[in-house]
């Protein structure tokens, strides 16, 4: 046997070869995808404990075996079925004190594992302060503490953000100084009743435009503080997306982000959207970011740790260079949907992008609020669900609460990912790369379109060729619109100008 394949400085694999892993937010995106990931690529491992809780009427064992069997988990299932064995479920909740773990549980946790790997987080931007402070906050503190009772601990890792520290155009990785004292806050949200709360938000925020950046930024003050006693790291992705390659090209599982505005737009119902037309965006694919975190906690495990030790902090992003505007990933999404449509597109695709407040209530109103109320008046009459207008709604909202985000732009410091890369051993590089420097951006969004198509809208590509005729026949019909509309305004200012 080559003594490389056994040498955990030599081999990622190896390294992770007895390692009993506890991961929380097991059932998200990120969650899902490092299951799959490190089952997969790192098949000794001893055991992943999953915090779970019983959702929409299904217990956590059922909740489990549904998302197993995802498209996401074919390779897995095909190459190493008897992987899905190692995963082991563990009733709690992150909202809840002390993770909501029972005595017995909490003592074979701290008994068995090696790792953590902090995922969960509530990422609504309109969540209550009580809950975000809860969920992000609060529960960052009660893994701190619940892994300082762990004798074999050898990294901690806690998944951020890295839009944390908003105030600072460019973001270096390192701990920035919290914007409040995170204690006092969880006793704020812990003694305060929710209408309270809810009175002196506003406060508390100051300038941070939501509570999920509130919340998660006082959770790096939590990480900061308990990194003197834990090999802690904080990994901060920016806007999570598909995958790029990993297991299966173009695999998403949400609308968040550019997904909704790829559907939406695609669909034909967002035409009008605020935000600039030349701020970049920085979107990340979503196994960078999963060979990211198992990158980080293997030099952490591998690096000898003291009081002294700092917190790691790696800035999870795409190059600032190889970013694009809006206006650009609209241009290209739009020319990409002409070749790949979604089926019963409503409108022809393209977005006008707006900074002015008043001009993006009136246009949504004229574009997406009006039609939506005729075509959900015909559903209603051919005895369909109207949908529409609910649609236009929450992306009405949705694109309120993300302004801030999509009118400004930060840089991002990712010295620590290049050096990442450089350590990663010569036999792992394909496996767990994390470099994004040659990425064709027009083929990874034709791949993005691709996997909202089959994985979100549950679209056959089989049926391509009937997708592309409706769109030609939706193309003249919005031809002859805006030629009777033209006709009708130029008859208008002629009978005007002559009588």
């Amino acid at each position: 046997m080559d003594k490389n394949t056994i040498n955990p400085t030599k081999s990622i694999p190896a390294f992770y070869i007895g390692q009993s892993i506890f991961l929380t937010g097991a059932t998200g995106f990120l969650g899902k995808v490092f299951i799959e990931k490190i089952l997969r690529s790192c098949p000794d491992i001893r055991e992943i404990f999953i915090l779970m809780r019983p959702k929409k009427g299904l217990s956590f064992n059922e909740r489990l075996e549904k998302m197993l069997n995802l498209p996401l988990y074919d390779k897995l299932r095909k190459e190493q079925p008897s992987n899905f064995k190692k995963l082991i479920p563990v009733s709690g909740d992150t909202s809840q004190e002390n993770l909501g773990l029972s005595a017995v549980n909490r003592q074979m946790l701290i008994e068995r594992v090696t790792i953590i790997i902090h995922n969960a987080a509530s990422v609504k931007f309109n969540d209550s302060l009580k809950y975000a402070i809860f969920t992000n906050t609060r529960s960052t503190r009660d893994i701190c503490i619940l892994a300082e009772s762990m004798k074999n601990i050898v990294a901690l890792v806690c998944v951020g953000t890295a839009y944390t520290h908003l105030d600072h155009p460019f973001i270096e990785e390192k701990v920035y100084p919290p914007i409040a004292d995170w204690r006092k806050m969880i006793k704020v949200a812990e003694s305060l009743d929710e209408h309270t709360l809810n009175v002196f938000t506003a406060k508390f925020l100051d300038n941070i435009p939501n509570t999920y950046i509130f919340s998660k930024n006082l959770a790096e003050g939590v990480i900061q503080e308990y990194s003197s006693s834990l090999p802690c790291a904080i990994v901060r992705p920016s806007v999570v997306t598909w995958s790029l390659r990993d297991p299966i090209p173009g695999w998403i599982d949400n609308f968040n982000g550019p997904m909704g505005l790829i559907t939406a737009g695609g669909k034909g119902i967002l035409r009008v959207a605020y935000a600039n037309n030349y701020t970049q965006q920085n979107d990340i694919p979503v196994d960078t970011v999963i060979n990211t975190i198992i990158l980080v906690i293997w030099k952490l495990g591998l690096t000898t740790f003291t009081p002294k030790s700092t917190c790691f902090v790696v800035n999870c992003t795409f190059p600032d260079e190889k970013c694009i505007s809006f206006r650009d990933f609209c241009n290209i999404a739009t020319n990409i949907s002409k070749k790949i449509p979604f089926e019963g597109v409503l409108w022809m695709p393209s977005t006008l992008f707006t900074e002015s407040l008043n001009t993006h209530y009136v246009l949504t109103i004229l574009w997406h609020i009006i039609p939506a109320i005729i075509i959900d008046s015909v559903l209603k009459c051919s005895g369909r669900q109207p949908m529409i207008l609910r649609l236009q709604r929450k992306m009405y909202v949705a694109n309120r609460v993300l302004r801030h985000f999509s009118c400004n732009e930060w840089k991002f410091d990712n010295t620590h990912s290049q050096d990442l890369m450089s350590l990663i051993p010569s036999g792992n590089r394909e496996m767990f790369s994390i470099d994004l420097s040659d990425v064709d951006i027009k083929e990874y969004i034709r791949i993005g379109a691709i996997g909202i198509k089959k994985y979100l809208l549950r679209e056959d590509m089989n049926r391509l060729d009937a997708a592309k005729a409706h769109c030609k026949r939706m193309n003249l019909f919005v031809a002859t619109f805006k030629t009777i509309i033209a006709i009708g305004i130029l008859w208008m200012i002629y009978k005007w100008i002559c009588f």
